[in-house]
C-alpha cells in the first residue's frame, strides 16, 4: 500500500473517530453536568475516587491488554499472515483476559473492601453505598476487560467506522441513565454505579457481535500455542512493570488527593479529567487511526516510513490539541460557570494543568507505539518505573509538607518530560529513531507555534468577560490566530503546500 493510500486511510478513519467523539463528548459534557447536580459534590467525589481505586488494578491486566493489541496488529502486518494464526492469538488472548479478570475481581473483593473501610476519607453514612459502588465498578471493569481482544481486532483492521456507529448506542444509553437519575427516588449514587454496569454490558456485547460477523479470526479455537504464549508473557511481563507505575502515578495520585484533600478535591479532579478526556480525545482518535500503520510498517521492516509517521503523528497531534486548548484555557472560568451548576474549588487550575500535561503526551504517545511495535521494551520499562515512582513519591512529599494540591499536577508535567527523554533515547537505540530529525521537524516547530499563540492569548483583551457574545468573538480570534501560527510557523513547506492543495480541491468540488 502506498504512502498516499495510507494517508487517505488514516484521514478516513480519523473522520469516523471524530464523528464518534463529537457524539460522546456532547453527551458526556451534558451528563457530567446532570450527574454532578444530582449527586452533589460529595457523592460525585466518592464515585470518582472509588472508581479510580478499581482502575488501579489495571496494573494486573493492562500489560496483557497492551500485548494483545500489539501481537494482533503486528501479525496482520506480516506478509505471510494466516487466518488460523490470528485465531490462535485471539483465542489465547480471550482466555488470558477471562482468567485475569476473575483473579483481579477476587483481589478487589478482599483488599478493596478493607482499604475503603479503613484508609479512604469517606463520610461514615455513605460508607455502605461506597462499597456498592466498589462492587459495580468491579463488574464494569471485568466487562470492559473482556472487550480488549475485540477492540484490538477493530483497530488492527482499521475499521474505525464501527466505533462511530456503536457510539450512537452508547450515547443513547447514557442519556437514559442521566434521565433516570433525575426522576429516581432511590439512592442516586448506587443507581448510577449500577446503570454504568448495564451500559458497559450492552456496549461490549455489541462490539463482540460486530467482530464475530465481520472478522474471520474472531472465532475461538481450542489449544494453546506455547511459543506464542511465551512471547506474550515475556512482553507483557515488562509492560506490567511500566503499566504498574503508570497506574500508581495516575490512580495513586487520586488516592493521595483524597487522603490530603477529601472527596471535594476528587470531584474537582474528576471534572478536570472529564474535560481533558473530551479535548484530548480529538488527538487520541487521530493517534488510534495512525497507530496500526506504525505497527504494520515496523512488521514489514519499513523503518523510514515508521519514523516519518511517528514524527507526523506527534506533530499534528500537538497542533490539534493546541487549537482546542488555548481558547478553552483562556476562558476556562466562563466555560465552567456556563457548563456546571456548581464549580468545585480547584477545578480551574486542575483543568489548565491537566491540559498542559496532555500537550506533552502528544509527543509521547506515538513514540510509545513505536517502542511497543519494535517489541524490545525491557530498558524503557525499567526507566519508566524509576521516573513514575519518583513522580509518585515527590507528590506524596509535597502534599505531606503542606503544599497546594495543584503541586501534584505540576510534578506530573515535569516528570512527563523525563519520560519523553527516555523514550527518545530508547527509540534511537532500538530502532534507529532520528532524534535530531524529531527536534527539527516536530518539537521545535510545535514549541514555536505554542509560544507565539500563547503570547497572543495573554495580550488579547477581554480575559474577564462574562458576556457570551464577547466570549465567542475572543474564542474565534484565538482559534484563527492559532491556526495561522500552526500553518506559518509549525508546518514545513511541503505540508503547507499539501494543505493548500486539499483546500483548493474542496473549494473546487463545492463550486
Amino acid at each position: 500500500m502506498s504512502v498516499s493510500d495510507n494517508n487517505k486511510r488514516i484521514a478516513k478513519n480519523t473522520f469516523f473517530l471524530y464523528i464518534r467523539q463529537l457524539l460522546v463528548m456532547a453527551v458526556g459534557l451534558y451528563t457530567v453536568r446532570v450527574i454532578l447536580a444530582v449527586l452533589g459534590e460529595e457523592d460525585y467525589g466518592i464515585y470518582n475516587v472509588v472508581g479510580g481505586f478499581v482502575a488501579m488494578f489495571n496494573i494486573l491486566s493492562g500489560a496483557l491488554s497492551v500485548a494483545i493489541s500489539r501481537f494482533i496488529t503486528y501479525e496482520m502486518g506480516q506478509p505471510d499472515v494466516t487466518t488460523f494464526r490470528l485465531q490462535r492469538i485471539f483465542s489465547s488472548s480471550l482466555v488470558i483476559q477471562i482468567v485475569m479478570g476473575l483473579i483481579i475481581s477476587l483481589l478487589i473483593a478482599t483488599f478493596g473492601v478493607w482499604f475503603i473501610e479503613n484508609k479512604m476519607v469517606i463520610p461514615s453514612e455513605r460508607l455502605d453505598v461506597a462499597l456498592y459502588v466498589l462492587l459495580f465498578s468491579t463488574l464494569s471493569f471485568f466487562i470492559n476487560l473482556l472487550s480488549v481482544p475485540y477492540n484490538a481486532l477493530i483497530i488492527a483492521h482499521e475499521q474505525m467506522k464501527a466505533f462511530a456507529y456503536i457510539s450512537i448506542v452508547e450515547v443513547v444509553l447514557k442519556l437514559v441513565v442521566a434521565y433516570l437519575l433525575t426522576i429516581a427516588s432511590s439512592d442516586k449514587l448506587m443507581l448510577y454505579a449500577f446503570c454504568m454496569v448495564v451500559v458497559s454490558l450492552i456496549v461490549r456485547s455489541v462490539y463482540a457481535i460486530y467482530c464475530k460477523r465481520c472478522f474471520e479470526e474472531c472465532h475461538f479455537v481450542r489449544g494453546f500455542d506455547k511459543e506464542l504464549l511465551s512471547k506474550m508473557f515475556v512482553f507483557s511481563g515488562w509492560a506490567f512493570l511500566g503499566n504498574g507505575v503508570v497506574v500508581l502515578k495516575d490512580q495513586g495520585s487520586n488516592v493521595l488527593l483524597n487522603l490530603f484533600g477529601g472527596p471535594a478535591v476528587n470531584a474537582a479532579q474528576g471534572i478536570a479529567m472529564q474535560v481533558n478526556n473530551a479535548v484530548y480525545s480529538f488527538v487520541s482518535n487521530f493517534m488510534i487511526a495512525s497507530n496500526p500503520q506504525i505497527t504494520k510498517n515496523c512488521a514489514a521492516g519499513d523503518l523510514n516510513s515508521m519514523h516519518s509517521l511517528i514524527i507526523r503523528s506527534a506533530k499534528f497531534g500537538f497542533f490539534i490539541l493546541l487549537i482546542f486548548l488555548l481558547p478553552l484555557c483562556a476562558g476556562i472560568d466562563y466555560v465552567l460557570g456556563l457548563w456546571l451548576v456548581e464549580v468545585p474549588v480547584h477545578t480551574t487550575n486542575f483543568v489548565v494543568l491537566v491540559l498542559l500535561y496532555s500537550l506533552i503526551e502528544c509527543f509521547v504517545s506515538p513514540l510509545i507505539t513505536g517502542v511497543l511495535a519494535q517489541g524490545k521494551i525491557k530498558s524503557f520499562e525499567i526507566a519508566l518505573t524509576f521516573i513514575y515512582l519518583g513522580n509518585f513519591i515527590a507528590s506524596y512529599i509535597c502534599l505531606k509538607i503542606g503544599m497546594a494540591v495543584e503541586s501534584v499536577f505540576v510534578l506530573n508535567i515535569i516528570f512527563k518530560f523525563f519520560v519523553l527523554v527516555a523514550l527518545l533515547l530508547h527509540s534511537h537505540l532500538k530502532y534507529a529513531f532520528p532524534i535530531a530529525r524529531f527536534f527539527k521537524e516536530c518539537f521545535l516547530p510545535s514549541l514555536s507555534a505554542f509560544l507565539v499563540s500563547g503570547v497572543f492569548v495573554c495580550v488579547l483583551p477581554g480575559k474577564e468577560t462574562s458576556n457570551f457574545g464577547a466570549f465567542v468573538v475572543r474564542t474565534l480570534a484565538i482559534v484563527t490566530f492559532t491556526c495561522m501560527a500552526v500553518f506559518v510557523i509549525g508546518m514545513a513547506k511541503r505540508e503547507r503546500l499539501y494543505v493548500k492543495k486539499i483546500l483548493r480541491e474542496k473549494v473546487c468540488n463545492k463550486v
